[in-house]
C-alpha cells in the first residue's frame, strides 16, 4: 500500500543542492527509505533527472555487501561520475558502510555531488548523528504516520480509523497488515527485539530487565509529571528494586535519543522561565506504547493528550508544559499560592499557541475548570480546548476556541480558524 508523505518530501526537496549530507533520521520503521528510495526518486525523475545520475545503493542487501568497505565503495560511486551535471546519491543503512563519517565527508566535496543517507540501527536512531558529519550534516526527522496521513489510506470512517490509531499507532507497516493479532505481534517483536535490542548494544546496558521495567513505568503513566527522583522512589517502593537517580536520567536520555519518547519540559508562563523538574513523557508511537503494557490501560484520554503532543511536533512546534502561578485569598483573607497547568504552549516563530486536552466536557463546572487556567494568562495568544467530539469549532464568551480532535487532526490549518 502506497502512503504519500508530502510533508517530508517537500522538506526533502527544499535541501536540494545546499552543499550538505542530507541525514533522514526518525524512529526505525517509520517510513525513511521509502521516502528516500521511492518517492524521492520519482520526483527526481519526474524533474528531469537522468536515471544514470541517481546512485543508490543499500547496504544491507547482499549483493552490495563488498561496498560496506571504504576501499570498495568509494571508487565504485567515483567512476560512476562521468560529466559536470549533478549527481544525486541515496544511501540506505549507511552506519553499515565502515568509516562512512569519512565517505560521506569525503563525496559532499565533490562539486556535482548531492548525498542523501538514512539509516536505522542505534547509530541512525540516536538524535546526535549529525554531529558526526562535523558540521556537514542537514537533518530530516520523520515520524511515524500522523492521524491525516493514516486516513489517507485507511477503508473506513474517521470513528473507526481513530479507534485502530489509537491502539496501534501510526507505523506504516500496521496499515497493510490484515488483523489484530498481525498488529499486536509487528509491535511486540519490533519493541523487543529491534528497539531495546539497539538500545542495549550502543549504550552497553548490562542489566537490560532495569531499562524494560522503566519503559513499562513510562508507558503506564504518559503524560504525568514525572522526574528521575520519583521514579527512582517508584522502583524502590513497588518493584523493591535500589536503582539511582542518576541511572534512570540515563536511561531516560537514552531513550529520548533513540525517538522512543519525548519529553516537555515546564514553563512558567507569567514568570517566562522554564521549571527544570518534573517533566512530562510521551511516546512517539502510540502503538509501540501500547505494545510495552500488552494493550492494557488504554485509557483515551491520556492516549488523546500523546497523539496531539505528537501532531504538534510533526507541525513544526516547539511545546512545552504550561504553568500559571497565581496567589488569591481563601474565605478567610488568607493569601494562597496556586498553580494551574497548560497542557501545552506551542511556538513557532512569532506564533503561539496554549492548548488543553479535555477529551469531555460534560457540564459547565467542567468546562470552568479547563477555561481557568487558560483566562489567567495575560496575552493574547489564542487559547484553545480541544475535545474528543464537538460538532463545529465555536468560541467561548472569553474568546476560547474550542474545537474538536478530528478537526484537529485533520484539517493542517484547524489552529488559525
Amino acid at each position: 500500500m502506497r502512503i504519500q508523505r508530502d510533508l517530508y518530501l517537500d522538506k526533502l526537496i527544499s535541501k536540494k543542492h545546499n552543499r550538505l549530507i542530507k541525514v533522514i533520521t526518525g524512529i526505525r520503521r517509520c517510513g525513511k527509505s521509502f521516502l528516500l528510495f521511492t518517492l524521492f526518486r520519482e520526483h527526481l525523475l519526474e524533474s528531469g533527472v537522468d536515471e544514470a545520475h541517481i546512485i543508490e545503493m543499500a547496504f544491507d542487501t547482499f549483493e552490495n555487501k563488498k561496498y560496506r568497505d571504504p576501499e570498495f565503495m568509494y571508487p565504485h560511486v567515483k567512476k560512476q561520475l562521468l560529466d559536470d551535471k549533478m549527481y544525486y546519491i541515496l544511501l540506505d543503512e549507511v552506519q553499515l558502510l565502515e568509516d562512512f563519517e569519512s565517505v560521506l565527508n569525503g563525496l559532499i566535496r565533490i562539486k556535482n555531488v548531492d548525498v542523501y543517507v538514512t539509516g536505522s540501527n542505534a547509530k541512525f536512531l540516536s538524535k546526535d548523528i549529525i554531529t558526526e558529519f562535523r558540521g556537514r550534516g542537514d537533518e530530516l526527522h520523520m515520524n511515524p504516520l500522523s492521524f491525516a496521513e493514516f486516513m489517507s489510506v485507511y477503508e473506513g470512517n474517521k470513528y473507526d480509523g481513530w479507534n485502530e490509531y489509537i491502539l496501534y499507532g501510526g507505523l506504516p507497516p500496521i496499515v497493510s497488515l490484515a488483523n489484530a493479532e498481525q498488529k499486536i505481534e509487528f509491535l511486540k517483536n519490533l519493541f523487543a527485539e529491534t528497539y531495546i535490542n539497539d538500545i542495549t548494544a550502543r549504550h552497553r546496558i548490562r542489566n537490560k530487565s532495569e531499562l524494560e521495567e522503566l519503559l513499562n513505568i513510562l508507558s503506564s503513566g504518559i503524560g504525568s509529571l514525572s522526574n528521575p527522583k520519583k521514579l527512582s522512589d517508584t522502583f524502590k517502593s513497588v518493584k523493591q528494586v535500589k536503582i539511582s537517580q542518576t541511572t534512570i536520567k540515563n536511561y531516560i536520555e537514552y531513550l529520548c535519543d533513540a525517538f522512543l519518547i519525548s519529553s516537555a519540559q515546564r514553563y512558567d508562563i507569567r514568570g517566562k522561565r522554564y521549571i527544570d523538574t518534573p517533566l512530562k513523557y510521551y511516546f512517539t508511537d502510540i502503538g509501540l506504547r501500547n505494545a510495552r503494557i500488552n494493550f492494557r490501560q488504554i485509557e483515551e484520554t491520556h492516549t488523546m493528550e500523546n497523539i496531539i503532543y505528537n501532531e504538534l511536533l510533526v507541525r513544526g512546534f516547539n511545546v512545552d508544559v504550561g504553568v500559571v502561578q497565581f496567589s488569591q485569598r481563601d474565605k478567610k483573607g488568607k493569601l494562597i499560592h496556586r498553580q494551574l497547568e497548560v497542557d501545552f504552549v506551542c511556538n513557532k516563530a512569532s506564533k503561539r499557541y496554549y492548548i488543553q486536552s479535555a477529551f469531555a466536557i460534560p457540564d459547565s463546572d467542567k468546562m470552568r475548570q479547563e477555561k481557568d487556567s487558560l483566562l489567567r494568562i495575560d496575552d493574547s495568544f489564542k487559547k484553545i480546548i480541544i475535545l474528543k467530539d464537538v460538532p463545529a469549532p465555536w468560541y467561548t464568551e472569553e474568546g476560547v476556541l474550542v474545537m474538536g480532535i478530528y478537526e484537529f487532526l485533520l484539517n493542517t490549518n484547524s489552529l488559525e480558524q
